[in-house]
């Protein structure tokens, strides 16, 4: 691996750079400014020397997206100790877990995860420090008790003339291949592990932003994190790069309902947006397709002369619902509904979808909006290669596989996983199937894990059926399982609609089984669904908002 620049330095470098601007801001709660973040940062690592944490010891963190949550990771890092992110939507256990086998010393956590966790669960934990004001929940050491009751005190002493840029010194590490972070997946395959990330790695990451983004962002320029912050996605591009490019980041730090993101656009007005395709579809479904899915609409993009102007018309307004002054939103994280894309396509609607994984920390695939082709995930990112392995790339699917500057270690203590995972020749085995035209764009098929054997051999991928599904009438979301050699369709139902059309379960029956016969009419003969079977409450999902597919295969 080629060396790269200190990942540490750079923040260091644009915390001087930008010390009087605003840094970090909890929605409709106070705002940071870069020295805020500096100061308390300094506290932090005076808390980490004096309680006897050591450069290469972990330091886990889990709760809601807030500024403190960012700081204790900054601080973390730039201390040379190892971050340890993890959901806040976990369960206790999962969180017990993840704290006990990745050896942490000392554990952050939110007031929701506080109040949810058992800490006789994680014996080896020498403390547990709250969020919002890095108070202590938990202390096994005096030393620990110690330096938080005299922190004040020990801050004055270190900085008795005031604390300024000058004193902004942080641990350089030594090399690109260092250990930064150890990130636990979640996944859709029920086994979590631990992906190690080293600094080159985040430094990719963040040099690729800055390639692709960087002249189009400005300093000062807003971003709203909406996604969990402890996902690599999130992380990456709703912080890191922002925070080090000088942006203003606002995190939405309560559960995102709908009404609370389109106010926050509203009022925000994002440069970019983040999303997985849930977030985007649900806005497209419900705020824009209802105003445009009528007669009158219809002739008027039928009619040539004028089609053009409708469809631009309709592109401001759904740029106006998401604050307006975009320039561009980045999708990842899932399958993007075809409907919904095309639709988006046809107004030019400046979107791009991506891909990646936490083991690529986490980008592999990113094109612009405006060279963005429908129905891709982009080329190989900046600092990235991309293979196919398959012997016809172009028409015949083949397990998608990554190698350069992003890719993990590998897993914390399990070398089996990563053997596995990583080849010799260091090309990083995604478990995704694709495709890759002549331009080098990759189309991606499906898990190589959720492939369906058909009667006679054939290849199913469920997600491109699901994809059909969930375009009809009144289905929300489906997983498509595999029972014996027969294909079922499970399906949560729009039921607020069906409310609103005075449907009974009867109704809600004869219309799945009109959407079973025309989705059939659309597929092969070993494709077709046998049956579709109603559920009333939603699929179990990651924090990503992917589904669990274990739990119904």
């Amino acid at each position: 691996m080629e060396n790269v620049p200190s990942f540490n330095q750079i923040i260091q470098q644009s915390i001087i750079d930008h010390w009087d601007l605003d840094a970090l801001t909890d929605y409709k709660g106070a705002t940071l400014q870069y020295h805020d973040v500096a100061r308390k940062i300094e506290k932090l690592h005076i808390l980490f020397e004096n309680c006897g944490v050591e450069k290469g010891d972990k330091i886990a963190l889990c709760g809601r997206n807030s500024s403190q949550w960012a700081v204790a990771f900054l601080a973390t890092l730039t201390y040379g100790a190892v971050a340890v992110p993890i959901l806040h939507e976990f369960m206790a256990d999962q969180i017990h877990n993840i704290v006990n086998h990745s050896d942490a010393k000392l554990l952050f956590v939110g007031d929701h995860v506080a109040t949810q966790i058992d800490p006789t669960q994680m014996p080896h934990l020498e403390g547990i420090i709250n969020n919002p004001d890095y108070s202590l929940m938990l202390s096994r050491t005096d030393k620990l008790t110690y330096a938080r009751e005299h922190l004040n005190e020990l801050y004055g002493k270190k900085f008795p003339k005031f604390f300024r840029k000058e004193h902004v010194h942080y641990y350089i590490e030594e090399s690109g291949e260092e250990l930064a972070m150890i990130n636990y997946t979640s996944g859709t395959t029920g086994f979590s592990k631990g992906v190690m990330v080293p600094y080159r790695a985040l430094w990719s990451n963040y040099d690729f932003a800055e390639y692709v983004l960087g002249k189009t962002i400005e300093t000062g320029d807003r971003i709203i994190s909406i996604l969990p912050m402890a996902h690599m996605y999130s992380m990456a591009f709703e912080f890191i790069f922002e925070f080090m490019h000088g942006c203003h980041v606002y995190y939405l730090n309560r559960i995102p309902s709908p009404a609370i993101i389109a106010q926050a656009f509203a009022e925000i007005k994002p440069k970019i947006i983040i999303a997985v395709p849930l977030v985007i579809e649900k806005i497209i479904r419900k705020k824009v397709f209802p105003k445009i899915q009528n007669n009158r609409m219809r002739l008027l993009l039928s009619m040539p002369v004028i089609s053009k102007k409708v469809r631009q018309m309709i592109c401001n307004e759904v740029v106006k619902a998401f604050g307006g002054q975009l320039y561009e939103v980045i999708i990842g994280g899932a399958a993007f509904n075809q409907e919904v894309e095309s639709f988006l396509k046809k107004i030019e609607f400046p979107y791009t979808v991506g891909y990646g994984a936490t083991e690529c920390a986490p980008i592999i695939c990113y094109r612009d909006w405006h060279t963005f082709v429908q129905g891709s995930c982009g080329q190989a990112a900046y600092h990235m290669e991309v293979n196919i392995n398959s012997d016809d790339p172009a028409h015949k699917p083949g397990e998608i596989l990554a190698r350069g500057l992003n890719v993990m270690l590998g897993y914390y203590k399990n070398e089996e996983a990563t053997k596995e995972t990583l080849d010799e020749d260091g090309w990083y085995h995604t478990g995704d199937l694709g495709t890759m035209d002549d331009d080098g764009n990759v189309f991606i098929n499906g898990r190589s894990k959720n492939m369906l054997l058909g009667p006679n051999g054939q290849n199913i991928y469920p997600e491109e059926i699901e994809d059909k599904l969930n375009s009809m009438s009144l289905v929300v979301e489906s997983v498509v399982v595999q029972r014996d050699t027969k294909l079922v369709g499970l399906v949560y139902p729009d039921y607020d609609e069906a409310k609103n059309m005075n449907f009974n379960e009867n109704d809600i029956q004869n219309i799945m089984e009109q959407n079973r016969q025309q989705l059939n009419e659309q597929l092969p003969g070993y494709e077709k669904i046998t049956e579709i079977e109603i559920r009333s409450e939603e699929f179990a999902k990651t924090p990503k908002r992917s589904i669990k597919r274990f739990l119904y295969t």
